[in-house]
C-alpha cells in the first residue's frame, strides 16, 4: 500500500527538478559551445503504474515518470540588435531569441508540485498510522 503513494513522491521530486531546471535556465541564450541555441522547456509527463505496484486484477497503481519532452512553442523575441546573439539578417534581424519558459507559469507549476508531494506524504502517513493501528489491536 504504501507503494502507491511513495511512487508519487518520486514523480512530483522529479516534476520539480525539471521545473527548477526550467527556471533556471530562463535567460539561457547561448549554449555550452557558445552557439545561439535558446534554453527549450522541458516537460515531465507521467503515466500510470509503478515499478512494484500491481493490483489483483493486474491494473497497475501508482504513478512514474513516462517522459520528458522539449516543449515545441516558439522562441520569444527580444529587439535588441546589439546583443552578439541577435539575427543578423531575415525577417527578424536585430531581435534576440529567447527561451520559452514563462517563470509565472513555472512557478505555479511548482507550486502544484509541492502541493501534490505533500499530498502523497500525507497519505503514506495515514498508511503508516492504520498499520501502526491494526498491529496494536493484533497485539
Amino acid at each position: 500500500m504504501l507503494d502507491i503513494p511513495a511512487t508519487g513522491l518520486a514523480a512530483q521530486r522529479t516534476r520539480m527538478a525539471v521545473i527548477a531546471s526550467n527556471i533556471a535556465n530562463a535567460r539561457t541564450v547561448l549554449d555550452e559551445n557558445g552557439n545561439v541555441n535558446p534554453w527549450r522547456r522541458r516537460e515531465v509527463h507521467f503515466a500510470p503504474g509503478g515499478p512494484a505496484s500491481v493490483s489483483r486484477e493486474g491494473r497497475e497503481l501508482g504513478v512514474r515518470v513516462a517522459d520528458i519532452t522539449l516543449d515545441d512553442a516558439p522562441f520569444r523575441l527580444r529587439w535588441d540588435p546589439s546583443h552578439p546573439a541577435a539575427y543578423k539578417q531575415g525577417p527578424n534581424e536585430g531581435y534576440v531569441p529567447e527561451p520559452n519558459v514563462d517563470t509565472v507559469t513555472e512557478q505555479v507549476n511548482a507550486l502544484e508540485a509541492s502541493r501534490a508531494y505533500e499530498a502523497n506524504l500525507a497519505a503514506a502517513e495515514a498508511l503508516k498510522q492504520m498499520m501502526a493501528s491494526a498491529l496494536r489491536l493484533i497485539a
